[in-house]
């Protein structure tokens, strides 16, 4: 008879059942005179602002309107938090984005290099 390994277990976890998290991140951009702001969601922070930089996607509306400045982002615990945050910063008004940028970036300069 086999022995049982430490802990009781004798055959591995089941790696289909299993469910691997992953956080996300909501963020905002703007352009350099601060007219603009964009709301957006993402897994990979700096992949995807390295992207909004180097206008990967020319026609998109932060490309259009040289959305190049990351004035704020937060980090959620998972991708769906992420989305939840993302539609209530879209709900609210100019006014309470501006609040958000300000409490966290009061300059608002670009956050770019916290990220890399």
């Amino acid at each position: 008879m086999r022995a049982r390994p430490k802990g009781g277990r004798s055959n591995p976890p089941n790696l289909s059942t299993m469910r691997i998290k992953k956080g996300g991140y909501v963020y905002l951009r703007t352009n350099d005179y601060n007219t603009t702001i964009y709301t957006g969601v993402t897994s990979d922070l700096a992949k995807r602002n390295w992207e909004h930089k180097v206008k990967k996607y020319p026609k998109a509306f932060t490309a259009k309107y040289n959305l190049s400045k990351l004035v704020y982002y937060e980090e959620c615990p998972s991708i769906g938090d992420a989305i939840t945050r993302e539609k209530q910063i879209k709900a609210g008004s100019r006014k309470k984005k501006e609040e958000l940028i300000r409490a966290m970036n009061p300059e608002w300069k670009d956050l770019s290099d916290e990220v890399q």
